[in-house]
C-alpha cells in the first residue's frame, strides 16, 4: 500500500461517511415539517416518534464523519473546525438542541411546553441541513484561511492555520453559491424526510399531506441543485502538480474530473436516476411507499461522486481564497503513512458495523408506527 493509495482510500472513506450523513438528514427534513405534516397534537407526536427512532444514527454519523476527518486529514480539521468554529459551533448547537428536545418535551416538569421543544426540532431541521450544505459547498468555492506550516517551530504561537478575517466561518454564508447549495441540501432533506414518513408512519392523512409536500420540495431541490452543479462544472477549479505541490487555477477543472474519472460520472448518473425514480413513483402512485430506498441510495451515490470529484485527480479539496498555495489537498493535509495504514486495517470492521445498523433498523421498523403505539407504548 503506497502513501498515495492510503490518502485516496481515506478520502473515499470520508466521502462515503459524508454521503451517508446527507442521506440520514431525512430526520432533520421530517422535523422541519412537523407542523405542516402534523395536523394536531397527536399526529405531531406521531411524527416526532417516527424520527425519534433514528436521530441517534444521524448524530453518530456526524460525529464519526468529523472523527474520520480528524484522524486522516488533521490539517483540514484544525483549519476548518478550528478556524471556522462559529459555523461549526452553530451546527453542533442545533444538533444538541435536537437531542434535548427529543428527551424532554414530554417529561414531567416541562414548564416550557411540548410545542416549544417541537419548534426547536423545526429549527434544527432547517438550520442543520442548510449550514452543513453551506460548509460542504466551500469544497468547491473556497474559504478564507491561511496555512503557514513553518509556524510549528514557533514556541510562542505554534499555530499553523488561521482564519483571515474575524467572521470565523460565517463569511461562508455571504457567498451566494454556498447558500444555494445549502438550500439544495435543505430541500433534499425535506424530500427524504417526506419519503421516510410516508414509508414509516401508518397514517393516511399524513401520507396524503406528504405527497403534496413532496412535489414542492422536490421541485425546489432540483432547481437549487442543478443551478449549483452547472456552476461547478463551468467554473475554474483548484488543481495541483503532484510533483511540486504547486496549486493553480484550471478552467473547467471539475468538468475535466468527471470526464477523466468516468466511473464517477457513472455513479452520478445512476444516482440521479434512482433519486428521480423514487420521487416520481411516490408522487404518481398512491400505494407506493418505499420511495425512501431508491432515492436514499441515489442520494448516497450522487454525494459520493461529488465529494470524490472534489478531492481526487490532483484537486485541492479545500481551496483558500486568500492564499492559493494554502489550499488543502489529500497529499498535503493527511496523517502520516503509519497512521493511515493502521486505520486502514481498523476500517475493515466498518462493514460489520453497517450490518448491525441495518439489522437494528429492520428490527425497529418491523411494524409501522401508528397513533395506538404512540399513545400506549414507550414514546417521546
Amino acid at each position: 500500500m503506497t502513501y498515495l493509495f492510503l490518502q485516496q482510500y481515506w478520502w473515499l472513506v470520508v466521502s462515503l461517511l459524508g454521503a451517508l450523513l446527507v442521506f440520514l438528514l431525512f430526520v432533520q427534513g421530517a422535523n422541519s415539517m412537523i407542523f405542516s405534516l402534523g395536523y394536531d397534537a397527536d399526529t405531531r407526536r406521531l411524527l416526532v416518534n417516527s424520527t425519534g427512532r433514528k436521530w441517534e444514527i444521524t448524530f453518530t454519523t456526524l460525529v464519526t464523519f468529523g472523527g474520520a476527518f480528524f484522524a486522516s486529514f488533521p490539517l483540514f480539521y484544525s483549519t476548518s473546525f478550528g478556524g471556522a468554529y462559529w459555523l461549526w459551533m452553530i451546527i453542533l448547537f442545533t444538533f444538541v438542541m435536537q437531542a434535548v428536545s427529543y428527551e424532554f418535551q414530554n417529561k414531567l416538569g416541562n414548564f416550557l411546553g411540548v410545542k416549544t421543544f417541537q419548534i426547536c426540532l423545526v429549527i434544527n431541521g432547517i438550520l442543520g441541513p442548510l449550514l452543513l450544505g453551506g460548509a460542504v459547498a466551500t469544497f468547491f468555492d473556497g474559504s478564507n484561511f491561511v496555512v503557514e506550516k513553518a509556524n510549528i517551530t514557533n514556541v510562542a504561537a505554534p499555530v499553523i492555520s488561521r482564519w483571515a478575517n474575524a467572521s470565523n466561518g460565517l463569511d461562508a454564508l455571504l457567498n451566494v453559491w454556498n447558500v444555494i447549495f445549502g438550500l439544495a441540501v435543505l430541500f433534499l432533506a425535506r424530500v427524504l424526510g417526506t419519503l421516510y414518513v410516508i414509508n414509516n408512519v401508518n397514517n393516511e392523512n399524513i401520507r396524503s399531506r406528504g405527497s403534496v409536500q413532496l412535489v414542492g420540495n422536490a421541485a425546489l431541490f432540483l432547481v437549487c441543485f442543478l443551478t449549483f452543479f452547472i456552476h461547478v462544472l463551468l467554473k475554474a477549479g483548484y488543481a495541483y502538480d503532484p510533483a511540486t505541490g504547486v496549486i493553480t487555477m484550471e478552467p473547467l477543472k471539475y468538468l475535466h474530473n468527471f470526464i477523466e474519472m468516468w466511473y464517477l460520472s457513472a455513479l452520478l448518473i445512476v444516482g440521479v436516476v434512482l433519486v428521480l425514480y423514487g420521487i416520481v413513483r411516490t408522487i404518481v402512485s398512491k400505494t407506493y411507499i418505499k420511495g425512501i430506498w431508491p432515492t436514499g441510495i441515489g442520494v448516497i451515490l450522487v454525494v459520493l461522486s461529488l465529494l470524490l470529484c472534489a478531492g481526487w485527480n490532483h484537486t485541492a479539496y479545500y481551496p483558500s481564497n486568500v492564499d492559493l498555495q494554502s489550499s488543502l489537498t489529500i497529499e498535503n493535509s493527511s496523517s502520516s503513512p503509519f497512521t493511515l495504514q493502521v486505520m486502514f486495517f481498523v476500517s475493515l470492521l466498518v462493514p460489520f458495523v453497517v450490518a448491525y445498523i441495518w439489522y437494528a433498523w429492520r428490527a425497529i421498523d418491523r411494524k409501522k408506527i401508528d397513533l395506538d403505539e404512540v399513545n400506549h407504548g414507550d414514546a417521546y
